[in-house]
């Protein structure tokens, strides 16, 4: 008779080094993945609102650039003393019916974002008024962009008031996203164009 030869199994030791070493593995790669899915969403919502930013300043930039050197506001009291003043706003005039006394004053402003928002502390909003015979029959507005850390817009006067260059400075947070707080826990760098136009010559 040959002697039978016992076959030996894994004991309880080695069963938990194995599983202690397979553990650490899965929690190595869902960290992994965890933290690659959370910069790829913190991009993807930097990115996106890098777009909007550029169309919204795209915008502002053909309104100055198409608008009369002489209906832009708000102005100095004295151009020839204090020529360039920083502001919070800027207002121009968009479309004039002389016969009917009807024009079109378009203002681009800075707001404090609604109390308990947690988008941004301002706002960058336009208003579209109507005014026929010095009366306003109309306001229209609209918000631009939320989540505006600041928005300055420098404006460089010559006598007459006339608007000889207005510039632009805008910074905005990321925030496309926030609502699911995808990257909380991360720091979310701003936005920050500058840009510059100087009106047409009538």
């Amino acid at each position: 008779m040959r002697p039978t030869t016992r076959r030996r199994a894994f004991s309880l030791v080695e069963m938990l080094v194995a599983l202690t070493i397979s553990a650490t593995l899965l929690a190595a790669t869902f960290s992994a993945l965890n933290a690659s899915f959370k910069s790829y969403k913190r991009t993807t919502e930097s990115a996106s609102t890098h777009v909007v930013t550029r169309i919204v300043m795209h915008r502002i930039m053909t309104m100055i650039r198409t608008g009369s050197a002489t209906t832009f506001g708000p102005f100095p009291d004295n151009p020839i003393e204090l020529p360039e003043i920083t502001t919070n706003s800027i207002e121009f005039v968009v479309t004039v019916d002389e016969d009917a006394e009807e024009s079109q004053i378009v203002r681009i402003e800075r707001r404090d974002a609604p109390e308990g928002s947690d988008e941004g502390p301002y706002e960058l909003w336009m208003v579209l008024t109507t005014v026929v015979a010095g009366a306003i029959i109309d306001e229209q507005e609209r918000p631009l962009m939320v989540g505006v850390v600041d928005a300055v817009f420098t404006l460089e006067y010559d006598v007459g008031p006339t608007l000889l260059r207005a510039t632009v400075d805008l910074t905005v947070l990321p925030n496309d996203l926030q609502d699911a707080a995808i990257s909380a826990d991360l720091p979310t760098p701003s936005i920050r164009m500058v840009a510059s136009a100087s009106p047409r010559n009538e």
